[in-house]
């Protein structure tokens, strides 16, 4: 269920946020971009329903969508995907789920949680710009699965394919949405070539 978004303008901006030499504006800036074709990707699936409208001249035939749709950013890299994600879904409800790896053992640990409601009728839309281990996404993955989710897609800018096949084999219903599938993780866990930690190089952290 891996979605890889094809756009000459997405390469160009993951050139960008891959630049080591790009400040955290200009990576922010990238990063958003970027954000709008994953988002526009990972809804393209969502069905919809019809609903009769009427133009200045007639009656016609409209749409609408069937799931209520809840955009969830990991924090904290995950809010870069934030405002392409409320772009592309004006409506959508948001959650929040606060994770964080540490950085000697990998193991996530769960730091925050704030969430609408979640039935069969939503349809999650996990914001995390970075599938490394896959370990931040399974922790949220079954949060929001107890919660109720049962429609969920990863979106995220770049993927490696540890991360990838964790996902796939502990939830094959979930889709993933990348811009980049990168060649594989280094030994303390980054993806390469990868782009470095997202959140420090957006918010200017370290």
């Amino acid at each position: 269920m891996l979605i890889l978004v094809e756009h000459p303008l997405c390469a160009v901006d993951l050139t960008v946020v891959r630049d080591q030499g790009s400040d955290h504006t200009a990576f922010r800036a990238a990063m958003q971009r970027i954000g709008l074709h994953v988002c526009l990707q990972a809804t393209r699936h969502l069905p919809v329903e019809p609903v009769a409208v009427e133009t200045p001249l007639e009656q016609t035939t409209g749409y609408r969508l069937y799931h209520r749709i809840v955009a969830v950013p990991i924090l904290r890299a995950g809010l870069l995907f934030l405002d392409p994600m409320l772009q592309v879904v004006p409506t959508a409800y948001v959650g929040f789920i606060g994770l964080r790896r540490q950085e000697d053992t990998l193991q996530v640990e769960h730091y925050y949680w704030r969430m609408p409601p979640l039935d069969e009728r939503t349809a999650v839309v996990v914001l995390d710009p970075m599938l490394a281990t896959g370990g931040s996404a399974t922790a949220a993955l079954l949060q929001l699965m107890q919660a109720g989710a049962q429609e969920i897609t990863i979106a995220c800018a770049i993927a490696a394919p540890e991360g990838v096949e964790r996902i796939a084999t502990m939830f094959p219903a979930v889709r993933i949405v990348a811009a980049a599938l990168d060649r594989q993780l280094n030994a303390h866990g980054f993806i390469v070539p990868g782009l470095g930690d997202a959140g420090d190089r957006a918010f200017g952290t370290e």
